[in-house]
């Protein structure tokens, strides 16, 4: 299944950028977890849904997925920077 066809099936979209990053400008429907933040609020990513990170390039994104799998989350998918992103928004 495609990160677009993901999205539409309900994943959960997580901006692990700073709060200012993300309050810049961020995909539509994301929620923000900076990178530093996502295991101490592991309990709001559901693991019954699958997860898209991004961040600005996707080295943050692609430690939190890595930081995620180690918490048994199965459908994890760094999907690099908000440019990256923004292809999926239509």
């Amino acid at each position: 299944m495609t990160i677009k066809e993901k999205i539409k099936n309900g994943a959960v979209v997580i901006d692990v950028r700073t709060a200012e990053e993300f309050n810049d400008e961020h995909f539509p429907g994301a929620i923000n977890i900076p990178v530093e933040r996502i295991l101490v609020r592991k309990n709001e990513i559901p693991k019954d849904k699958p997860v898209i990170l991004y961040c600005a390039s996707g080295a943050r994104s692609a430690y939190a997925a890595h930081l995620l799998k180690a918490e048994g989350y199965k459908d994890v998918v760094n999907a690099g920077g908000l440019d990256d992103m923004l292809e999926y928004a239509t």
